[in-house]
């Protein structure tokens, strides 16, 4: 079966429901879009969605070497595509959770939080170097259990398409039994926020149930002023900027590094430093539960990256 892309399709849509949302912002929140914002986040749409068609091709070509040595034959049945679904978003949680803890995927994986507004087109703000950062390797265990390349691509496309509309403000609380098992806006806005209590909380993709089993499950407390952007904020709507900074980033930090600390800049958390000189999402909600956060869910002030 020939590989299916379903997002592709669906782009109309989100276009049509980004629009929807501009006209229910100038109504209900006017700060939730800044033009010169949206338009970096569309141009990352764009250019995200020619990167992936450039290396789609590679992607999908391991991915049948890996199915060659497949250990179960599982075929297309109906019951394959909800499990390839499942395990596929399992493996997603793993991917984005490596993608905020290990500085060689953050740099990938940065582009999409680096605005500090949280719509519908923030969720367009996807990576140009996804496949630089290996990041597809998160799906070579389908393959070998013996799920289709086809399918793998497939019901990742959906799920991507599923995280789409939970990039929004315009959404609250959606019922209880709902946000016990599905990510939702509320979960997500939690994930995009700066606020020491949110960082590096909910990355779920569709089900937010992964979270509540490994134990990185945050929920939205009402009242509290969510801050969204990175630790040290672009302060540019240059889009080459806003998606190589991490990159270059990296590149001068093992330039100047020691020798023995050069992999570290690489392979540690976002905000690591040998000398101790910088934060991470950790030593910031460690500090902040010391001080203020026994106070007052919205933290001290210090913004982190997510």
């Amino acid at each position: 079966m020939p590989a299916f892309d379903p997002v592709s399709y669906a782009v109309p849509g989100f276009i049509l429901l980004v629009l929807a949302e501009m006209l229910w912002s100038r109504l209900r929140s006017p700060q939730s879009y800044e033009p010169k914002d949206t338009a970096v986040s569309l141009a990352f749409g764009l250019g995200s969605t020619v990167a992936g068609a450039l290396t789609a091709g590679l992607v999908l070509a391991m991915l049948a070497w890996l199915y060659r040595y497949r250990l179960f034959e599982i075929g297309w049945q109906w019951w394959a595509w909800l499990a390839c679904f499942a395990i596929d978003d399992l493996a997603y949680y793993w991917s984005h959770r490596f993608g905020h803890r290990i500085r060689w995927f953050w740099a990938s994986h940065v582009n999409h939080h680096s605005s500090q507004h949280y719509n519908l087109s923030t969720a367009l703000r996807q990576t140009w170097t996804g496949f630089i950062a290996i990041s597809f390797v998160f799906r070579w265990p389908l393959a070998l259990i013996g799920f289709p390349p086809a399918m793998i691509l497939a019901v990742g496309g959906i799920n991507l398409i599923y995280q789409f509309w939970i990039h929004t403000e315009a959404i609250g609380r959606l019922p209880r039994w709902f946000e016990a098992v599905m990510n939702s806006p509320s979960h997500h806005r939690v994930h995009h926020a700066t606020n020491p209590l949110y960082l590096d909380r909910n990355y779920a993709g569709t089900f937010i149930v992964w979270d509540r089993m490994f134990g990185t499950f945050q929920p939205e407390v009402e009242g509290v002023r969510i801050r969204y952007g990175i630790v040290k904020q672009l302060g540019s709507f240059n889009l080459f900027w806003s998606l190589f900074h991490e990159w270059i980033g990296i590149a001068r930090d093992m330039g100047r590094a020691p020798w023995r600390h050069k992999l570290s800049y690489l392979l540690r958390e976002p905000g690591w430093s040998h000398d101790g000189s910088r934060e991470t999402s950790d030593t910031i909600r460690a500090r902040w539960l010391a001080g203020s956060g026994s106070k007052s869910a919205n933290g001290s002030g210090a913004d982190a990256a997510p």
